[in-house]
Protein backbone atom coordinates (compact mmCIF):
# COMPACT_ATOMS: atom_id res chain seq x y z
CA UNK A 1 0.00 0.00 0.00
CA UNK A 2 1.27 3.48 -0.88
CA UNK A 3 2.30 5.73 1.98
CA UNK A 4 3.93 9.14 2.15
CA UNK A 5 5.99 8.30 5.22
CA UNK A 6 9.15 6.29 5.75
CA UNK A 7 7.53 3.44 7.61
CA UNK A 8 8.52 -0.19 8.10
CA UNK A 9 12.16 0.21 7.07
CA UNK A 10 14.04 -2.92 6.12
CA UNK A 11 15.38 -4.64 9.24
CA UNK A 12 18.81 -5.03 7.66
CA UNK A 13 19.76 -2.61 4.91
CA UNK A 14 23.03 -4.36 4.10
CA UNK A 15 21.23 -7.67 3.59
CA UNK A 16 18.55 -5.98 1.49
CA UNK A 17 21.18 -4.41 -0.78
CA UNK A 18 23.13 -7.66 -1.12
CA UNK A 19 19.92 -9.51 -1.90
CA UNK A 20 19.40 -7.00 -4.69
CA UNK A 21 22.69 -8.09 -6.26
CA UNK A 22 21.78 -11.77 -5.91
CA UNK A 23 18.33 -11.16 -7.42
CA UNK A 24 20.06 -10.30 -10.70
CA UNK A 25 20.73 -14.06 -10.73
CA UNK A 26 17.18 -14.79 -9.51
CA UNK A 27 18.47 -15.80 -6.08
CA UNK A 28 17.76 -14.38 -2.63
CA UNK A 29 20.99 -14.94 -0.78
CA UNK A 30 23.17 -12.17 0.70
CA UNK A 31 26.35 -14.25 0.41
CA UNK A 32 25.65 -14.73 -3.28
CA UNK A 33 25.07 -10.99 -3.53
CA UNK A 34 28.37 -10.35 -1.77
CA UNK A 35 30.18 -12.50 -4.34
CA UNK A 36 28.54 -10.51 -7.12
CA UNK A 37 29.54 -7.23 -5.48
CA UNK A 38 33.13 -8.49 -5.12
CA UNK A 39 33.11 -9.49 -8.79
CA UNK A 40 32.36 -5.89 -9.74
CA UNK A 41 34.74 -4.40 -7.16
CA UNK A 42 37.72 -6.56 -8.14
CA UNK A 43 37.33 -6.54 -11.92
CA UNK A 44 35.64 -3.21 -12.68
CA UNK A 45 35.99 -0.91 -9.64
CA UNK A 46 34.83 2.07 -11.71
CA UNK A 47 31.38 0.46 -11.93
CA UNK A 48 30.82 -0.48 -8.28
CA UNK A 49 29.68 3.00 -7.25
CA UNK A 50 26.99 3.04 -9.92
CA UNK A 51 25.83 -0.45 -8.96
CA UNK A 52 25.48 0.45 -5.28
CA UNK A 53 23.85 3.80 -6.01
CA UNK A 54 21.33 2.20 -8.36
CA UNK A 55 20.50 -0.50 -5.84
CA UNK A 56 20.12 2.03 -3.03
CA UNK A 57 17.91 4.26 -5.19
CA UNK A 58 15.61 1.36 -5.96
CA UNK A 59 15.40 0.34 -2.32
CA UNK A 60 14.77 3.87 -1.03
CA UNK A 61 12.12 4.49 -3.68
CA UNK A 62 10.35 1.27 -2.70
CA UNK A 63 10.47 2.26 0.98
CA UNK A 64 9.34 5.81 0.26
CA UNK A 65 6.34 4.52 -1.67
CA UNK A 66 5.49 1.94 0.97
CA UNK A 67 6.01 -1.24 -1.04
CA UNK A 68 5.85 -4.54 0.82
CA UNK A 69 8.63 -4.78 3.39
CA UNK A 70 9.37 -8.45 2.71
CA UNK A 71 9.78 -7.73 -1.01
CA UNK A 72 12.12 -4.83 -0.28
CA UNK A 73 14.18 -6.98 2.05
CA UNK A 74 14.36 -9.70 -0.60
CA UNK A 75 15.93 -7.27 -3.07
CA UNK A 76 13.05 -7.35 -5.55
CA UNK A 77 13.14 -3.57 -5.98
CA UNK A 78 16.92 -3.24 -6.17
CA UNK A 79 18.23 -5.64 -8.80
CA UNK A 80 17.17 -3.62 -11.85
CA UNK A 81 18.79 -0.60 -10.19
CA UNK A 82 22.04 -2.56 -9.87
CA UNK A 83 22.09 -3.27 -13.60
CA UNK A 84 21.09 0.18 -14.78
CA UNK A 85 23.67 1.73 -12.45
CA UNK A 86 26.38 -0.47 -13.95
CA UNK A 87 25.28 0.32 -17.50
CA UNK A 88 25.18 4.09 -16.99
CA UNK A 89 28.61 4.01 -15.35
CA UNK A 90 29.98 1.90 -18.21
CA UNK A 91 28.68 3.78 -21.25
CA UNK A 92 28.44 7.42 -20.17
CA UNK A 93 31.46 9.61 -19.37
CA UNK A 94 31.72 10.86 -15.82
CA UNK A 95 30.01 14.17 -15.15
CA UNK A 96 28.14 15.88 -12.32
CA UNK A 97 24.86 14.68 -13.79
CA UNK A 98 25.75 10.98 -13.63
CA UNK A 99 24.85 10.32 -9.94
CA UNK A 100 21.41 12.01 -10.23
CA UNK A 101 20.82 10.10 -13.46
CA UNK A 102 21.61 6.79 -11.76
CA UNK A 103 19.38 7.68 -8.80
CA UNK A 104 16.52 8.62 -11.12
CA UNK A 105 16.92 5.49 -13.25
CA UNK A 106 17.22 3.22 -10.20
CA UNK A 107 14.14 4.74 -8.61
CA UNK A 108 12.17 4.51 -11.85
CA UNK A 109 13.15 0.86 -12.25
CA UNK A 110 11.70 0.19 -8.79
CA UNK A 111 8.40 1.88 -9.71
CA UNK A 112 8.17 0.00 -13.03
CA UNK A 113 8.87 -3.30 -11.27
CA UNK A 114 6.13 -2.65 -8.71
CA UNK A 115 3.54 -1.60 -11.28
CA UNK A 116 4.41 -4.62 -13.41
CA UNK A 117 4.02 -6.99 -10.49
CA UNK A 118 0.73 -5.38 -9.49
CA UNK A 119 -0.80 -5.50 -12.98
CA UNK A 120 0.11 -8.94 -14.26
CA UNK A 121 3.40 -10.11 -12.86
CA UNK A 122 1.96 -13.49 -11.92
CA UNK A 123 1.59 -14.44 -15.59
CA UNK A 124 4.58 -12.61 -17.05
CA UNK A 125 7.12 -11.66 -14.37
CA UNK A 126 9.09 -8.46 -14.89
CA UNK A 127 12.49 -10.17 -14.74
CA UNK A 128 14.96 -7.55 -16.05
CA UNK A 129 12.49 -5.84 -18.42
CA UNK A 130 12.72 -2.49 -16.52
CA UNK A 131 16.51 -2.58 -16.94
CA UNK A 132 16.19 -3.36 -20.66
CA UNK A 133 13.77 -0.49 -21.28
CA UNK A 134 15.81 2.02 -19.27
CA UNK A 135 19.04 0.63 -20.68
CA UNK A 136 17.98 1.16 -24.26
CA UNK A 137 17.05 4.72 -23.35
CA UNK A 138 20.48 5.19 -21.78
CA UNK A 139 22.25 3.87 -24.86
CA UNK A 140 20.54 6.56 -26.95
CA UNK A 141 22.52 9.10 -24.91
CA UNK A 142 25.83 7.27 -25.23
CA UNK A 143 28.46 7.71 -27.91
CA UNK A 144 28.78 4.67 -30.20
CA UNK A 145 31.39 2.38 -28.73
CA UNK A 146 34.30 0.93 -30.63
CA UNK A 147 34.89 -2.74 -31.27
CA UNK A 148 35.91 -4.79 -28.25
CA UNK A 149 39.49 -5.94 -28.05
CA UNK A 150 39.97 -9.61 -29.04
CA UNK A 151 40.22 -12.07 -26.18
CA UNK A 152 42.10 -15.32 -25.87
CA UNK A 153 40.55 -18.49 -27.27
CA UNK A 154 40.08 -20.20 -23.91
CA UNK A 155 36.97 -22.32 -23.42
CA UNK A 156 37.03 -22.12 -19.61
CA UNK A 157 37.36 -18.35 -19.71
CA UNK A 158 34.52 -18.22 -22.25
CA UNK A 159 32.32 -20.24 -19.89
CA UNK A 160 33.06 -17.86 -17.01
CA UNK A 161 32.63 -14.76 -19.15
CA UNK A 162 29.14 -16.00 -19.97
CA UNK A 163 28.32 -15.51 -16.28
CA UNK A 164 30.26 -12.27 -15.91
CA UNK A 165 28.45 -10.64 -18.83
CA UNK A 166 25.23 -10.81 -16.80
CA UNK A 167 26.73 -7.86 -14.90
CA UNK A 168 28.38 -6.44 -18.06
CA UNK A 169 31.75 -7.79 -16.91
CA UNK A 170 34.12 -9.47 -19.36
CA UNK A 171 36.74 -10.67 -16.88
CA UNK A 172 36.85 -14.44 -16.18
CA UNK A 173 37.53 -13.70 -12.50
CA UNK A 174 34.15 -11.97 -12.31
CA UNK A 175 32.49 -15.07 -13.73
CA UNK A 176 34.30 -17.28 -11.24
CA UNK A 177 33.13 -15.18 -8.28
CA UNK A 178 29.57 -15.19 -9.62
CA UNK A 179 29.73 -18.97 -10.05
CA UNK A 180 30.93 -19.32 -6.44
CA UNK A 181 28.03 -17.16 -5.29
CA UNK A 182 25.57 -19.32 -7.20
CA UNK A 183 26.99 -22.50 -5.69
CA UNK A 184 26.61 -20.96 -2.24
CA UNK A 185 22.99 -20.03 -2.95
CA UNK A 186 21.84 -23.06 -4.94
CA UNK A 187 24.04 -25.68 -6.58
CA UNK A 188 21.24 -26.74 -8.91
CA UNK A 189 20.83 -23.16 -10.13
CA UNK A 190 24.61 -22.91 -10.61
CA UNK A 191 24.52 -26.03 -12.78
CA UNK A 192 21.85 -24.57 -15.07
CA UNK A 193 23.66 -21.23 -15.31
CA UNK A 194 26.92 -22.90 -16.33
CA UNK A 195 25.09 -25.20 -18.74
CA UNK A 196 23.35 -22.23 -20.35
CA UNK A 197 26.63 -20.39 -20.74
CA UNK A 198 28.28 -23.49 -22.22
CA UNK A 199 25.45 -24.10 -24.71
CA UNK A 200 25.37 -20.45 -25.75
CA UNK A 201 29.11 -20.39 -26.35
CA UNK A 202 28.97 -23.65 -28.29
CA UNK A 203 26.23 -22.30 -30.56
CA UNK A 204 28.31 -19.17 -31.22
CA UNK A 205 31.29 -21.30 -32.23
CA UNK A 206 29.13 -23.43 -34.53
CA UNK A 207 27.68 -20.26 -36.04
CA UNK A 208 31.14 -18.95 -36.89
CA UNK A 209 31.24 -16.29 -34.17
CA UNK A 210 34.36 -17.22 -32.21
CA UNK A 211 34.98 -13.81 -30.62
CA UNK A 212 31.36 -13.56 -29.48
CA UNK A 213 31.70 -17.06 -28.04
CA UNK A 214 34.92 -16.32 -26.14
CA UNK A 215 33.55 -12.97 -24.91
CA UNK A 216 30.53 -14.77 -23.41
CA UNK A 217 28.07 -12.73 -25.48
CA UNK A 218 26.04 -15.79 -26.44
CA UNK A 219 26.21 -17.24 -22.95
CA UNK A 220 24.75 -14.74 -20.49
CA UNK A 221 21.16 -14.64 -21.75
CA UNK A 222 21.13 -18.44 -21.95
CA UNK A 223 22.58 -18.65 -18.43
CA UNK A 224 19.82 -16.38 -17.13
CA UNK A 225 17.21 -18.48 -18.94
CA UNK A 226 18.47 -21.59 -17.17
CA UNK A 227 18.48 -19.77 -13.83
CA UNK A 228 14.92 -18.55 -14.24
CA UNK A 229 13.52 -22.09 -14.33
CA UNK A 230 16.19 -23.92 -12.37
CA UNK A 231 13.66 -24.54 -9.58
CA UNK A 232 11.65 -26.80 -11.92
CA UNK A 233 13.43 -29.98 -10.86
CA UNK A 234 10.56 -32.20 -11.95
CA UNK A 235 10.39 -30.53 -15.37
CA UNK A 236 13.97 -30.03 -16.59
CA UNK A 237 12.70 -29.36 -20.09
CA UNK A 238 11.59 -25.90 -18.93
CA UNK A 239 15.09 -24.49 -18.24
CA UNK A 240 16.33 -26.23 -21.40
CA UNK A 241 13.56 -24.58 -23.39
CA UNK A 242 14.36 -21.18 -21.87
CA UNK A 243 18.04 -21.63 -22.76
CA UNK A 244 17.21 -22.61 -26.34
CA UNK A 245 14.77 -19.73 -26.81
CA UNK A 246 17.20 -17.17 -25.36
CA UNK A 247 19.83 -18.25 -27.87
CA UNK A 248 17.34 -18.37 -30.76
CA UNK A 249 15.99 -14.90 -29.99
CA UNK A 250 19.44 -13.29 -29.82
CA UNK A 251 19.87 -12.71 -33.59
CA UNK A 252 16.23 -11.62 -33.90
CA UNK A 253 16.56 -8.96 -31.21
CA UNK A 254 19.89 -7.89 -32.72
CA UNK A 255 18.08 -6.86 -35.90
CA UNK A 256 16.25 -4.10 -34.03
CA UNK A 257 18.95 -2.91 -31.63
CA UNK A 258 22.73 -2.79 -31.52
CA UNK A 259 22.91 -3.89 -27.87
CA UNK A 260 20.46 -6.61 -26.86
CA UNK A 261 21.21 -6.42 -23.12
CA UNK A 262 19.05 -9.10 -21.42
CA UNK A 263 16.07 -8.76 -23.80
CA UNK A 264 16.44 -12.29 -25.27
CA UNK A 265 16.34 -13.75 -21.75
CA UNK A 266 13.21 -11.78 -20.82
CA UNK A 267 11.40 -12.70 -24.04
CA UNK A 268 12.40 -16.34 -23.76
CA UNK A 269 11.05 -16.55 -20.22
CA UNK A 270 7.80 -14.88 -21.23
CA UNK A 271 7.36 -17.44 -23.99
CA UNK A 272 8.00 -20.32 -21.58
CA UNK A 273 5.55 -18.82 -19.06
CA UNK A 274 2.95 -18.38 -21.80
CA UNK A 275 3.37 -21.98 -22.91
CA UNK A 276 2.98 -23.15 -19.31
CA UNK A 277 -0.12 -21.01 -18.86
CA UNK A 278 -1.64 -22.33 -22.10
CA UNK A 279 -1.02 -25.91 -20.99
CA UNK A 280 -2.77 -25.33 -17.65
CA UNK A 281 -5.72 -23.69 -19.39
CA UNK A 282 -6.06 -26.43 -22.01
CA UNK A 283 -9.37 -28.34 -21.62
CA UNK A 284 -9.16 -31.88 -20.32
CA UNK A 285 -11.18 -33.58 -23.04
CA UNK A 286 -11.35 -36.88 -21.18
CA UNK A 287 -13.02 -35.10 -18.28
CA UNK A 288 -15.32 -33.33 -20.71
CA UNK A 289 -16.46 -36.62 -22.20
CA UNK A 290 -17.18 -38.07 -18.78
CA UNK A 291 -19.00 -34.92 -17.68
CA UNK A 292 -20.93 -34.42 -20.88
CA UNK A 293 -19.42 -30.95 -21.48
CA UNK A 294 -19.82 -29.44 -24.95
CA UNK A 295 -17.05 -30.63 -27.19
CA UNK A 296 -16.97 -34.08 -25.63
CA UNK A 297 -17.00 -35.61 -29.07
CA UNK A 298 -13.49 -34.32 -29.61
Amino acid sequence: MYTKNFVNPCPDWATALLNGFSQVLLQCNPLCGLCCLLAILLTAPNLVGGALLGALAGLLTAQRRGYARADRQAGLYSYNGVLIGILISAVLPWSAIMPPLIIAAGGLSSIITHEWRKRGGTLLPAYTAPFVLLGWGTLLLAEPGGASAPVEADLLHALLRGLGQIFLLDNPLAGLLIAIGLFVANRYAAFWALLGSAIGGSVALLAGEPQAAFMGLFGFNAALGGLAFSHERQRPWLPMLAIALAIALLPIVSIFTVTVLTAPFVMACWLVCSIGYARTRRPDFKTQRRSGFPGGEL
